[in-house]
This record gives C-alpha cells, sequence and structure tokens, in this order.
C-alpha cells in the first residue's frame, strides 16, 4: 500500500537515460566517425606528401629559362639561385621576401659568390613575408620584364605549395621547380622533420582549398 503514494519518478530504473543525453549519443558517434574518417584521409594524404618531398630532384641540366625567383627563408636557397644565374641558366634573378633594409651584399660573402658582375640582373623583393606574398611579388616582377618561363628556388618540403600559389598569380608562365633540401630534410624519419612536414602539408592542404589566408595566420611558419 504503501507504494501508492510514491512519486511517479521513483517508479524510473535507475539504468534509464534521460532523454536529452539519448539524443546526444548518436550525433557524438557520428562526430566521431567523421573525425576518424578525416584523421584517416589526412593520414593517407601526408603519406603521398613525404613520398612527394622525398623524391623531389633539381632538373639536370636546367632548361634555359627567362629568370629565377628564389623564395626566402631557409638555408642554401639564395646560394643556388646566385649559382644559377652565374651559369646562365637565366638572364634575370628575384630575391623575394628578402626584408626591409636587406641589400645584395648582405647575401653574396655569406654564401661563397662574387656575384657583383651580375648585380645589375638581381633584384631584390622587400614585401613579401608569406608565400603567397612572394607569388605576388613574383609576378608583379614577370609581368615587369615580360619572362615567359621562371625557375622557382625553395626548399624541397616547401615547393608543392609554392608552385601552387605562383600558378594561381601567373598560370600562363611555365615554372621549373629547383629544389633545395635543408638540413632539416635530411633525415625524414625524425620528430623535427615529420613535425615540420606535417605543418607544411596542413598548410598545403589549406591552400590548395583557398584557406591560404587561415594558414598564414593560425599555423607556424616553416618556409
Amino acid at each position: 500500500m504503501r507504494h501508492r503514494n510514491m512519486p511517479p519518478s521513483m517508479g524510473l530504473g535507475r539504468g534509464v537515460k534521460p532523454l536529452r543525453q539519448r539524443r546526444r549519443g548518436p550525433w557524438l558517434r557520428r562526430l566521431l566517425g567523421l573525425v576518424l574518417i578525416a584523421g584517416l584521409v589526412w593520414l593517407i594524404g601526408f603519406g603521398w606528401f613525404l613520398a612527394l618531398v622525398a623524391g623531389e630532384r633539381p632538373s639536370t641540366p636546367m632548361p634555359h629559362a627567362g629568370g629565377i625567383v628564389v623564395l626566402t627563408g631557409g638555408p642554401d636557397r639564395v646560394k643556388a639561385g646566385l649559382e644559377l644565374l652565374m651559369a646562365g641558366a637565366a638572364p634575370r634573378l628575384l630575391i623575394s621576401g628578402a626584408g626591409v633594409g636587406t641589400y645584395l651584399g648582405d647575401f653574396t660573402p655569406r654564401d661563397g659568390i662574387n656575384a657583383a658582375a651580375k648585380a645589375a640582373a638581381i633584384s631584390l623583393g622587400h614585401r613579401a613575408t608569406t608565400t603567397r606574398g612572394n607569388a605576388r611579388e613574383a609576378a608583379a616582377w614577370v609581368r615587369r620584364h615580360r619572362i615567359g618561363s621562371l625557375i622557382v628556388v625553395t626548399a624541397d618540403y616547401h615547393m608543392p605549395r609554392a608552385l601552387l600559389e605562383l600558378r594561381r598569380q601567373m598560370p600562363a608562365v611555365r615554372l621549373l621547380a629547383e629544389p633545395v633540401r635543408p638540413p632539416a630534410m635530411v633525415h625524414l624519419d625524425r620528430w623535427r622533420s615529420l613535425r615540420l612536414l606535417a605543418a607544411e602539408f596542413t598548410k598545403y592542404v589549406l591552400v590548395r582549398f583557398r584557406l591560404g589566408g587561415f594558414a598564414a595566420h593560425h599555423i607556424e611558419a616553416h618556409l
């Protein structure tokens, strides 16, 4: 008889979940499934990117071009561009992203190359601070000198994104890749190298889907 006076809530089993929690369950499972699928796709793409970077090699011999652009930001890039210019691979060279207050003399002694004889053929771009900025700076230089083919010098892991940005700014210009392997990329199986490659691949994907602004502002830049 005492059970008749019990509140209705007392008759519910302890194992019965609230309605809100039961509704939330399927959505959480779907969200987790989407995250797992996105992670799997990213891993597959990252594997492709690793193979692409590992296979980057300079063209031998390098075809003659109308100009050379060096995207600054790492060791040996300017040296490689100067060597191409001195070897006659192209009549002009642009060092993009040199930074305000930087002069040609700041590069040549460090790189062991006396480019004084070619100083008139070398331009320094001081405005670019991102890869997209490099592409815009290079495109303006290419239009000014009416260049139809361009040798692109940058780090091997940076080359895919650099070419993507450059092609969007100058689709009619033939681009020739001259990848430089920095010290950090000598051993691709090391944690530092993998972390650098993972960040670069993520930025490449964002640029591919035209979210380069997000990449430039929210992911640490490793050019």
